[in-house]
């Protein structure tokens, strides 16, 4: 009995402290995100404002707390903030909290770990995507080895149907851009797709890899509407933030799943 009250406050422990640190960890992803496509340092390099230089301290990068406090401003020289960096933070938040609600009772507490380190690194894959349509590698490779430990940790998981998962779905997009290249003799579907499809792959296995490139192709599409609802212009040859569309189909995949079990 007491072994058993002892497990249940470490695994409420360690759901607080995901919770709470979720900010901090939403402001380090915005850092990947909008370093590693720049080709910047994300480890050593000083947090600047991108206006004025000035090098920020820990008064300037409390999660949330100090965009609210300086009104969304640099407090050196009153630029604005870019809101994304706080809708990192809240999102971060939101999907830890989100994890929490949806852990099976019964179900080891790493499993929690694992699977809301699969929906920020997720996030930060939707959120790169986005910005500057490109998907990092650090990024592709975080969500591929998160999947895989998912599939070992999961009491009804299938490491084997992860690795199939993650193979088909690399192979069946690189014949996608191969295919496109060949007939209309341009890119159609970036590399960095392709090896994202390694980590949904494994997420979703060969049994619903299928739906889950049908949920990200509407995705698509209802992005492509909203736009032209706003007045851009779409043609043949415009970029799209495909892999975008399928960060998102990846956790609504996985939020199925938690909600049918």
């Amino acid at each position: 009995m007491f072994q058993t009250d002892a497990t249940l406050i470490d695994e409420i422990t360690i759901a607080v402290l995901l919770i709470v640190l979720s900010p901090a960890v939403g402001s380090f992803l915005a850092v990947l995100v909008d370093r590693l496509p720049r080709g910047e340092d994300v480890m050593m390099a000083r947090s600047r404002c991108r206006s004025c230089e000035k090098a920020l301290t820990w008064r300037d990068l409390v999660p949330v707390a100090s965009f609210v406090v300086n009104r969304g401003r640099c407090r050196h020289c009153g630029a604005k903030v870019p809101q994304w960096l706080l809708a990192m933070e809240v999102a971060a938040l939101g999907l830890a909290g989100l994890g929490v609600a949806l852990w099976p009772y019964g179900w080891p507490v790493s499993v929690l770990v694992v699977d809301v380190a699969l929906l920020w690194v997720l996030l930060a894959l939707f959120a790169a995507d986005l910005r500057w349509m490109r998907l990092p590698d650090v990024l592709t490779g975080a969500l591929l080895g998160v999947a895989l430990l998912r599939a070992l940790l999961v009491p009804s998981g299938d490491p084997l149907q992860a690795l199939l998962g993650a193979g088909l779905g690399v192979l069946s997009f690189a014949i996608l851009r191969w295919a496109y290249w060949r007939v209309r003799g341009r890119e159609g579907l970036g590399l960095g797709d392709v090896k994202l499809m390694a980590g949904l792959g494994a997420l979703s296995g060969p049994i619903d890899l299928p739906l889950l490139v049908l949920i990200a192709a509407l995705l698509a599409l209802a992005g492509a509407g909203a736009a032209r609802a706003t007045g851009r212009s779409l043609v043949a040859t415009t970029a799209l933030p495909f892999g975008a569309a399928l960060a998102l189909a990846g956790g609504l995949l996985w939020l199925a799943r938690m909600l049918a079990l």
